[in-house]
């Protein structure tokens, strides 16, 4: 390898020169030169935008995936510049485990059927969480990685540069100060006695020295000069250019709000959904197993002999025909409807009331039923022969039933 021994000096006589002048101004021994205003105010939006910007970088990366583990192995697939092998989120796990275990446990039975309908519902917001995380990445972390990868280095290749000229005008000043300096104290006191002829020629040819001295500094501030006021245009227009930047990222703001609203809004109406289907199923449950109590605490005889003695003899003693015989529904039925057209009469007892918060949103079914809001509170009993997945609930002058797995009880 061929080294240049010229270069090499020059460039560890600069080096020197430059942490002198450094060290002379931390010290306050040298003169500085001093930015103007407006260009301090740049570098200190500069220095902001990229402090704030890297920790909202890192706070929506731990947003996006908590897992420190997973974002690790993301950055190691990203600068190896290979694929991320694609894995399902949590939702869709979770979804994939409860079909699994409806399977197992049968899925005609309530639990069953119940986890398939759930775990389904799991693995559409899997799906959503999946497609809000790729267009989060994609229009807000890149805008932002880019910025502190690309432009922000940039701007702190050409800070540094601007730096070292600084420096290097400052020693150019100090070191022509201190060639007129010396040019003046030779032109004024001669370095021998002035009764020698000689010593006027020796004072003469050293103040010509110094006043070569004071040419060469001379120039060599201007070119320092010129250097460093080209730099300071360059690396102004790069800081002046962090407003377009906080332009872009505005606009990127708004689409990572727009990709959050429409995620959340996709949750909304998958849990919605989810949420009547399941209400349905509580509602048909509740008005089977209202009617069988109906029916085994009626002073009837048909229910009874029915189950206490041979079915055929009981149906000739009571002389009960088909029609009568199908009559029986419709007065459960019609026992059910008035239970559900008078449930406004039920009185509340004079003790055993309790308050309950409301869990989730819950809309009636039909008029003996209460609509209940997400974090209300309301005041619920209970009243004899009602099914104990239901209770009645009351809010100012309103009354009607409530599910019981709506409501968190307080004491």
């Amino acid at each position: 390898m061929d080294f240049n021994v010229k270069k090499l000096a020059s460039d560890a006589g600069v080096f020197f020169t430059r942490a002198v002048q450094f060290t002379g101004e931390k010290f306050g021994q040298v003169e500085k030169t001093e930015l103007d205003a407006h260009f301090e105010n740049l570098l200190s939006r500069a220095d902001s935008t990229k402090n704030w910007t890297e920790k909202i970088f890192r706070q929506t990366e731990v947003l996006l995936q908590p897992n420190p583990s997973a974002r690790i192995e993301e950055f190691l697939y990203e600068k190896l510049d290979r694929t991320v092998p694609s894995r399902p989120n949590n939702g869709e796990l979770l979804g994939h485990y409860m079909q699994d275990a409806a399977k197992d446990f049968g899925p005609g039975t309530p639990y069953g059927s119940t986890l398939i309908k759930v775990g389904d519902c799991e693995r559409r917001l899997g799906g959503a969480q999946r497609e809000f995380l790729q267009t989060s990445a994609i229009s807000f972390l890149a805008p932002l990685r880019n910025f502190l990868e690309g432009d922000w280095r940039t701007i702190s290749k050409e800070r540094r540069l601007l730096e070292n000229r600084r420096l290097d005008l400052d020693s150019s000043k100090a070191r022509l100060k201190k060639a007129k300096l010396a040019e003046s104290k030779a032109a004024a006191v001669p370095d021998f006695q002035e009764t020698r002829p000689r010593n006027y020629v020796l004072s003469a040819s050293a103040s010509a020295l110094w006043s070569e001295e004071v040419d060469k500094a001379a120039h060599e501030l201007r070119v320092a000069q010129t250097e460093f006021d080209r730099q300071a245009e360059v690396t102004r227009l790069l800081l002046e250019g962090i407003s377009s930047t906080h332009v872009n990222h505005l606009r990127c703001l708004h689409e990572f709000v727009e990709a959050q609203t429409a995620y959340y809004k996709q949750c909304y109406l998958h849990m919605q959904d989810l949420q009547k289907e399941l209400g349905s199923v509580c509602c048909l449950s509740m008005t089977i197993s209202t009617v069988i109590s109906y029916a085994l605490s009626s002073n009837g005889d048909v229910f009874p002999n029915a189950f206490a003695g041979n079915p055929g003899l009981s149906m000739a003693s009571s002389g009960s025909s088909p029609q009568g015989n199908a009559t029986l529904p419709q007065d459960a039925a019609s026992a059910v409807e008035t239970d559900t057209l008078k449930i406004e009469e039920v009185q509340a007892p004079a003790t055993g009331t309790r308050k309950a918060k409301v869990l989730y949103d819950y809309d009636a079914a039909d008029t003996s039923e209460l609509s209940l809001l997400a974090d209300e509170l309301i005041t619920v009993y209970t009243v004899p022969g009602m099914d104990s997945d239901w209770l009645v609930g009351e809010r100012g002058n309103q009354k009607g039933r409530v599910p019981v797995t709506y409501l968190e009880l307080l004491s």
